[in-house]
């Protein structure tokens, strides 16, 4: 395969979202950071560009991106939206510390758009300055890189930078910037804002847009607003369902933190499951557990409903009732696409072919008895392929991780029957299985390591790590320690909106 050889030079921009009229945006341009230096570039993010990871550490490159001069070609603007927050809807919200730069098309002809994220002040940014932390910044390099290894749709994360500059949070901290990439930014949010305004011709205008950026297929459906619809439900009803495999959870569920693309959208405070509890809840601002780990999928639904109610008026304008009729019917397609997308990547994770009448229950009975010991949801699933189906010794280092080890014993016995039932060999089982049930994961305590040595000026552990997760599913030699549980320390690590 060819290595990538454009430079930033090279890149062509059309800023398509700019180009619709005022009040979907506010022309800004980044407030450069003190002293930027470049941390990590992805190199997998770098190829989406067909860029030669390199050519982004040349100095006027990264004077480019860090917002130093302004890139030839960008026309940088804030994004407008509203949003519901922990279940309350906010007028206005919009871009308060991210800037999309441009547009840029691959050779493979998929566009995406840059956004710098940390640019510095924006007319939406309402009490904020502007500017993100280098703690967070670190958090959402990782993990956007690592879910997309993952197979989990995500905003992608180009490069990373440092500053001087100093910005308070809980303390003050270093001042960071994250160049970050998607096909498109439209949120839930973009178009609640004009829903609520009473604004229709916009909303028509901006669903529209969407339509011919990112789902162009759609324009010659019956009713392409309701086709949109159904698209996003769709989306988002298997990203749910992806989440909840991978034991992910986001943290700030807000309708303005939801893709229209079906992407995973503004980490904050997230968290990867380690002990297993369903009622997990990773941000330590969210005192009521709206956005707990078991909730997700309610609040995926939760949130479709908002944006259902935004794009009533494209449906029927004349008959508010026969709009709420079609927008109900297409959220009702949520749930089924939501359980068919679990259960067939539960039983991928047990090492099933086929489905089965007791599936779901088999995989519910095991959640249940994890929950119960607190047993580790990555680690479990890893060494479930190691099960022998004639063999129960096999079972021991399994059993001995569980409280009630005779529910285990029965629970097993029933799984070895199962696979029993469906013929084929340990060895093949084993290698399907481990190419859908991660080794490694962004464990919190992984990042925090990795941030705290970077406050402490080495950088060496980001670049590490990003290296590892883009392998998630590999047994990587020398590795061993990164698929531990966390050490006491790093159990129930507090993660905040601004970590």
């Amino acid at each position: 395969m060819d290595m990538p050889t454009r430079t930033p030079a090279d890149l062509s921009f059309d800023n398509t979202f700019a180009r619709l009229p005022e009040g979907f945006h506010a022309r800004v341009r980044p407030t450069p950071l003190a002293a930027t230096r470049l941390v990590s570039i992805s190199p997998a993010a770098a190829a989406l560009l067909d860029l030669a990871p390199q050519s982004l550490a040349q100095s006027l490159a990264a004077d480019w991106i860090a917002g130093n001069r302004q890139w030839p070609g960008t026309d940088p603007v804030a994004m407008c939206y509203a949003g519901h927050q922990f279940g309350h809807y906010v007028p206005q919200l919009g871009d308060g510390r991210a800037i999309v730069l441009g547009e840029v098309r691959a050779a493979d002809g998929v566009h995406w758009e840059l956004q710098l994220k940390g640019a510095g002040l924006t007319p939406f940014s309402r009490d904020g300055d502007g500017r993100a932390v280098l703690r967070s910044t670190i958090r959402e390099y990782l993990c956007s890189e690592a879910m997309h290894a993952l197979g989990i749709p995500t905003t992608r994360a180009l490069c990373l930078f440092d500053s001087d500059e100093e910005v308070y949070r809980e303390r003050i901290e270093r001042g960071a910037l994250l160049l970050r990439m998607a096909p498109s930014h439209v949120r839930f949010g973009s178009f609640e804002v004009f829903f609520y305004r009473g604004q229709y011709a916009q909303l028509r205008r901006l669903a529209d847009y969407v339509i011919g950026h990112d789902f162009p297929a759609l324009r010659d459906a019956s009713q392409p607003y309701l086709a949109l619809l159904r698209e996003v439900v769709d989306r988002t009803a298997r990203l749910m369902a992806q989440w909840q495999l991978v034991g992910f959870a986001h943290g700030v569920m807000n309708t303005d933190n939801m893709s229209v693309l079906g992407l995973t959208l503004d980490y904050g405070p997230f968290g990867f499951m380690e002990a297993y509890d369903p009622g997990f809840v990773c941000n330590h601002s969210d005192h009521h557990g709206r956005y707990a780990f078991d909730r997700q999928p309610s609040i995926g639904l939760w949130n479709l409903s908002c944006l259902a109610q935004a794009m009533l008026p494209l449906f029927d304008a004349d008959d508010g009732e026969a709009a709420a009729e079609q927008a109900r019917d297409a959220l009702s397609g949520y749930e089924p696409a939501l359980v068919a997308a679990y259960s067939a990547g539960m039983r991928a994770k047990l090492g099933l072919r086929d489905a089965g009448a007791g599936d779901d229950d088999l995989g519910a009975r095991l959640l249940s008895l994890m929950a119960a010991g607190g047993v580790d949801y990555t680690n479990l699933f890893r060494d479930l392929g190691a099960l022998r189906v004639d063999d129960p010794t096999g079972e021991t280092p399994l059993r001995d991780r569980f409280v009630d080890r005779a529910a285990f014993d029965a629970w097993a016995a029933d799984y070895r029957a199962r696979l029993r039932g469906e013929g084929g060999d340990d060895v093949a089982r084993r290698a399907a299985m481990d190419a859908v049930n991660p080794r490694y994961v962004l464990r919190n305590y992984l990042a925090q390591q990795a941030i705290e040595r970077a406050e402490a000026g080495d950088y060496d552990e980001i670049d590490r790590l990003q290296t590892l997760l883009s392998r998630p599913f590999d047994e990587q030699v020398g590795m061993d320690s990164y698929a531990a549980e966390p050490p006491d320390w790093g159990r129930g690590l507090e993660v905040s909106c601004s970590s």
